[in-house]
């Protein structure tokens, strides 16, 4: 029999996952699909939540709550931006809670929110859609092996 091993740096994990907001409405879950497998430490998982796994071995299933600095980070008033409602073209309808897609400085695509909007002016929250929200992060790990070092 091959000795267990625990979730840890140098490990590769897989396993069945969800994240819920605290009122229950459920983001992501995996437990009705194939389970995933990411190596500790390879940025496929945040760190706040990679780090709550550590020491879990498999067959163990767990819930924890991510705190906003530990998961997708505090709400930032500095990432709200309002623009004129001028440079939304006439055919996009805006409403509150629209996605819209933006270019940053560096032309990368950066997702942005309308949280609200008149004729004169619109506000686009880019803060990350979880920004400030606790999240309740259930796994089941499933198995735990020394990750392949190439």
């Amino acid at each position: 029999m091959t000795e267990q091993l625990p979730v840890g740096p140098g490990t590769t994990v897989t396993l069945h996952f969800s994240l819920r907001l605290e009122d229950g409405e459920e983001i992501d879950s995996n437990f009705d699909k194939d389970p995933a497998t990411f190596t500790v430490g390879d940025g496929n998982l945040l760190p706040g939540f990679e780090k709550v796994l550590f020491g879990l071995m498999p067959g163990d299933k767990q819930e924890f709550t991510i705190p906003p600095e530990d998961g997708f980070g505090q709400h930032n008033p500095s990432n709200m931006q309002e623009m004129p409602r001028d440079q939304f073209g006439p055919d996009i309808e805006l409403e509150e809670g629209l996605m819209l897609s933006f270019a940053d400085a560096q032309k990368a695509e950066l997702p942005g929110v309308v949280r609200e909007f008149d004729d004169q002016r619109v506000l686009i929250d880019f803060n990350h859609p979880l920004a400030g929200r606790d999240i309740l992060f259930k796994v089941a790990v499933l198995n735990v092996e020394p990750a392949q070092v190439h």
